[in-house]
C-alpha cells in the first residue's frame, strides 16, 4: 500500500474523528481537506462512509450504557419508547428530504466554495443565538434533561436538522443550535444531538454502502481499516471533551473559527492560490 495515500487515509480519518461532532462541519473540512491533499482514489466515496461509521461508533461506546438501557427497556419503561420516539421523529425529516434532493445538493453545493459561504453563514447564526441567550433572560433554557423532551421539541430539532444537508452547515451545529434556540439546555442539545447522530450515520452507511459495494475489496480494506480506527479514536476524544468543554463556555469559538476558516477557503480559492476543481 502506497505510505503517501496511507497518510492520507489517517489525516482525514482524524479530521472526520474531530469535526464530526463540533459544530464546524465534518463534510465541509473533508471536501476542502480532500482537495489540499488531492485524495484521489477509486473508493472515495466509500471511504467518506467507512470514517463516518468509526466516529459514530465511538459515540455509541460512550454511551453503550444509555443505549443499553433504552433497548432492554423498550417493552417495560415509558420513557425509553419516548426517547426512542423522539429520535425517530427527529430523524424523519432529514431523510425524506435527502432522499428527494440528495442528486441536486452533490451536484451543485460538494465543492470548496459554497462550502466556504455555509461556513460563514452558520457561524453568524451561532454567534446570534449565543448572543440571543445571554441578553433575553425570557429565552433561557426550558428543557434540562433528554428524557424532558417532547415529540414537539424533537421534530423541531429534526427540521433544524434538514439545514445540515447543504455540506459547511454542520449536522452537529443544526441540532446543537436548533435545539437551544427551541428551549433546550446546551448540554441537552449537544446529546440529543450525538443520539439522533445514530441513526442518521448508520442510515447514510447503509445507503452508501448499498450503492458502492462493487467498490468494496480487499485491495482496499488496509486503506479502510486506517481511517476507520482513526476516526473513532479522534471522535471519542473529541466527544469528551466537548461534554466537559460546554460545561463552562458557550459555541462562540466555534462560530469565529467557521467564519475565519470560511473566508480561509474563499480568499484562497478566489485568489488563484488553489484549484478547486472537483
Amino acid at each position: 500500500m502506497d505510505w503517501i495515500i496511507t497518510l492520507k487515509a489517517l489525516i482525514l480519518g482524524v479530521v472526520e474523528g474531530l469535526t464530526e461532532f463540533l459544530p464546524v462541519s465534518s463534510t465541509g473540512h473533508l471536501i476542502v481537506a480532500g482537495s489540499v491533499l488531492n485524495f484521489d482514489v477509486p473508493q472515495e466515496k466509500t471511504f467518506d462512509v467507512v470514517i463516518q461509521l468509526g466516529a459514530i461508533l465511538a459515540v455509541c461506546w460512550e454511551y453503550r450504557q444509555r443505549i443499553t438501557s433504552v433497548v432492554s427497556g423498550l417493552a417495560t419503561r415509558p420513557d425509553a419508547r419516548r426517547f426512542t420516539l423522539n429520535v425517530i421523529i427527529a430523524t424523519i425529516p432529514a431523510i425524506v428530504l435527502g432522499l428527494l434532493f440528495e442528486k441536486s445538493i452533490k451536484a451543485v453545493l460538494f465543492s470548496p466554495v459554497p462550502v466556504a459561504f455555509a461556513l460563514v453563514v452558520g457561524g453568524v447564526v451561532i454567534l446570534w443565538v449565543e448572543s440571543r441567550q445571554r441578553n433575553r433572560p425570557d429565552v433561557q433554557a426550558r428543557v434540562h434533561s433528554v428524557d424532558d423532551m417532547s415529540p414537539l421539541d424533537a421534530l423541531k430539532v429534526g427540521l433544524a436538522q434538514c439545514f445540515a444537508l447543504i455540506p459547511g452547515m454542520s449536522r452537529s451545529g443544526s441540532t446543537i443550535i436548533g435545539g437551544m434556540l427551541f428551549g433546550l439546555d446546551r448540554r441537552v442539545a449537544t446529546e440529543f444531538s450525538f443520539f439522533l447522530a445514530i441513526p442518521i450515520i448508520f442510515g447514510a452507511t447503509v445507503y452508501e454502502l448499498h450503492k458502492g459495494w462493487h467498490e468494496l475489496s480487499t485491495d482496499a480494506l488496509g486503506l479502510f481499516s486506517i481511517g476507520f480506527i482513526a476516526a473513532f479514536v479522534s471522535a471519542f476524544a473529541c466527544v469528551r471533551w466537548l461534554l466537559r468543554y460546554i460545561a463552562a463556555h458557550d459555541f462562540s469559538a466555534f462560530a469565529w473559527y467557521r467564519i475565519g476558516f470560511g473566508l480561509l477557503i474563499l480568499l484562497i480559492g478566489y485568489s488563484g492560490g488553489l484549484s478547486w476543481a472537483d
